[in-house]
């Protein structure tokens, strides 16, 4: 159903998103003022990054020389890009990408594989694409999904969860997920639900303007077909700054089940659908143009909070006699409930 209902929106946004397209000439400020104007009528997030795009054209513009180099237009650019704070947003040259980091590298990282897969399971735990699982103490089952980008087929969830299915409860991992393809979240989400799920909704642009978006679209999660291995028992979702884009959507659905807790600190975010333009001179941009919402309504752009009473930190002096305070909190919380 998912898939579905993505390529549906996708192709409303395109259609919905046309309208007459100006050409501009292939000068430096011809490409400037074509990025300008299509993240003016095309990126989502304006009024939440409390963004004066308006005043951004003003300030850059004046350096937007037509004397100027391509390396020297693309730091304009994408000193420019960065004031919209959005991970998401990028410019490609042959040269170079422009990225916003500070989304996470101001943070904490609260995330070190390496101590978990020594000093947890002795190196002793099993790989499948980018994910690592195994069974710590007290019978806890443990999965790192490092990446969405990775798809789990049905076969190798059921192997998984079969695998870790004589342990009591277990842990996913999520923390330095920086996302991947969105349709990837849902055949996991699908082995810890009964029944039909709202998974949340997401909205389009209906035109240019700052404020031109469609209603919310709901969007569901069905359970996993019958014959395949289901997880009831109780689970906790760990993460930290750097679970991003559709890492951060996964967090968001898992926090709404009612045998789930979230561990960790507020997620990167990051819940726009991604739109994808060029410039004149060929450098791609792409940039967040769908906002997406939790099964509540609420936008997730700035993060999906720990459940009441489960943030938390990893402890550097811990870290030195090889304690994840993160995962010791989350072994602690489901051994009291056990």
């Amino acid at each position: 159903m998912g898939n579905k209902i993505f390529v549906f929106l996708w192709a409303m946004i395109l259609l919905s998103s046309c309208h007459e397209v100006e050409e501009w000439e292939n000068t430096p400020k011809g490409n400037f003022d074509a990025l300008w104007t299509v993240i003016d009528e095309h990126y989502c997030f304006f009024e939440e990054k409390g963004v004066d795009w308006d005043a951004m054209y003003r300030k850059y513009s004046l350096k937007a020389k037509n004397t100027l180099t391509d390396e020297e237009l693309f730091l304009v650019c994408a000193e420019m890009l960065d004031e919209l704070k959005d991970g998401h947003t990028n410019l490609s040259a042959s040269f170079n990408t422009s990225y916003y980091r500070k989304w996470w590298s101001d943070y904490p990282q609260n995330y070190d594989a390496r101590l978990i897969q020594e000093h947890y399971f002795n190196f002793n735990y099993r790989s499948l694409n980018d994910v690592d699982y195994g069974i710590l103490p007290d019978n806890i089952g443990y999965i790192h999904y490092g990446s969405f980008v990775y798809g789990l087929g049905e076969g190798n969830i059921d192997h998984i969860l079969a695998y870790l299915a004589t342990c009591e409860s277990l842990i996913i991992d999520v923390r330095n997920n920086g996302g991947g393809n969105l349709t990837n979240v849902e055949p996991l989400v699908r082995r810890f639900i009964t029944e039909p799920i709202l998974a949340g909704y997401i909205s389009h642009k209906t035109g240019p303007g700052h404020e031109d978006f469609s209603e919310p679209y709901a969007y569901y999660y069905d359970p996993a077909e019958k014959g395949r291995i289901m997880w009831g028992k109780p689970i906790v979702v760990l993460t930290n700054r750097s679970t991003y884009s559709a890492a951060n959507d996964f967090v968001s659905v898992m926090k709404n089940l009612p045998n789930v807790t979230i561990v960790g600190a507020t997620t990167g975010g990051g819940c726009g659908m991604p739109f994808s333009s060029e410039l004149p001179c060929g450098w791609a941009v792409r940039f967040s143009a769908c906002p997406m919402y939790d099964a509540n309504g609420n936008l997730t752009e700035m993060g999906i909070e720990p459940t009441e009473g489960c943030a938390v930190d990893m402890d550097p002096s811990a870290i030195l006699s090889g304690h994840d305070t993160i995962l010791d909190f989350a072994i602690d919380y489901l051994t009291t409930q056990n």
